[in-house]
């Protein structure tokens, strides 16, 4: 096969407890457009792009992230050109977040959402 017929990743879906407060934590927080709020979900455009989070209500013990070996991994990973400065905003607004880590000059942090859910941010 050639060229894929998937022209690009357009949304994922993200499991939350409580839509409205999960929406104004991502646009207050994260600084998402909130595009649409209904009783069914939430639509957050990331800045200009296409690519859009959506917020979908369950009262399942359900997460956008993953476990190895019990341990959390994330699924969603985000980009900022001014992580130290993202990383102290999350303290700041009491955030969960982790400590700035390196890796071949790679740096990144893990931060929660108020559901749970494991995000990374990198630069």
């Amino acid at each position: 096969m050639g060229k894929s017929f998937i022209d690009q990743v357009h949304y994922i879906r993200i499991p939350v407890k409580d839509l409205e407060l999960s929406a104004q934590w991502y646009r207050d927080i994260l600084g998402l457009q909130l595009l649409n709020n209904t009783e069914e979900l939430a639509i957050l455009k990331v800045n200009e792009g296409p690519f859009l989070l959506i917020l979908v209500p369950t009262e399942d013990e359900t997460f956008a992230h993953f476990t190895i070996d019990n341990e959390q991994e994330f699924s969603i990973g985000f980009t900022s050109p001014e992580l130290s400065k993202f990383h102290q905003h999350l303290i700041d607004n009491q955030v969960k977040v982790e400590d700035i880590k390196e890796d071949n000059g790679h740096a990144f942090f893990h931060f929660y959402d108020p559901n749970g859910n494991k995000l990374q941010v990198h630069w």
